[in-house]
């Protein structure tokens, strides 16, 4: 009895090995890519990190925050268990005052539920404040989107979730886009997104860097 289960084990490890080595390596080229553009152009620590998936990937932050020092390290797919997994990589060792975080979607659209995107999200905050208490952390609100709409229900469950918690902390400022993309007929407004219906327009972007630029944190002269 004990030998055959010795050689079901050895099988499950030979047929699951593989998989399990392919989830766990499936960021590692993008977070391998941000730390080759570290090697050659090393960013100055205490900056501004934003942090999250495709629609941080696609912001352009230099253009939209032209004279701040902020650092992009979104990468398109990410749930915000993938922050929290390459928070040390993506994060902590830039020692940001402020991070600027856009999660949550994806999982949605997984099937995680707005309590585990609640508890993922406060398990990043943790980790990020354990590191560095006094960095200031801006969360921006799972987006309405037309491509999910079916879905906006558990997104702003989450988002309520978050906001609340955020209220607890003086050092987490939940920042509302939800309100702002929706038009008077209580649709997502169509001008803010592309064809695919889920990533954004520049007017799109527009609407985020008037939120977003009030609530920078300015570096201590």
């Amino acid at each position: 009895m004990h030998s055959r289960i010795v050689v079901v084990l050895a099988i499950l490890l030979l047929v699951l090995g593989p998989t399990m080595s392919a989830q766990e390596s499936q960021w590692e080229p993008a977070i391998a890519k941000f730390e080759e553009r570290d090697a050659k152009n090393p960013p100055a620590k205490g900056g501004i990190v934003f942090v999250g998936s495709s629609s941080i990937r696609m912001w352009n932050l230099k253009k939209s925050f032209p004279g701040w020092d902020v650092l992009n390290r979104g990468f398109g797919g990410s749930m915000t268990s993938d922050s929290v997994e390459f928070a040390e990589r993506i994060i902590l060792k830039y020692e940001p005052r402020q991070v600027v975080i856009y999660a949550g979607d994806n999982d949605i659209a997984r099937n995680k539920t707005p309590q585990t995107v609640f508890d993922d999200t406060k398990e990043l905050f943790g980790i990020i404040h354990d590191a560095l208490p006094e960095t200031k952390i801006t969360y921006i609100a799972i987006k309405p989107s037309i491509a999910r709409w079916n879905l906006v229900g558990k997104m702003r469950e989450a988002n309520s979730m978050i906001e609340s918690y955020s209220t607890q902390d003086e050092r987490i400022d939940f920042v509302d886009v939800d309100t702002p993309m929706i038009g008077e007929d209580g649709q997502p407004k169509p001008e803010l997104f592309i064809q695919d219906g889920l990533h954004m327009t520049a007017e799109g972007y527009s609407v985020w860097n008037e939120l977003l630029l009030p609530r920078l944190v300015k570096k201590e002269s």
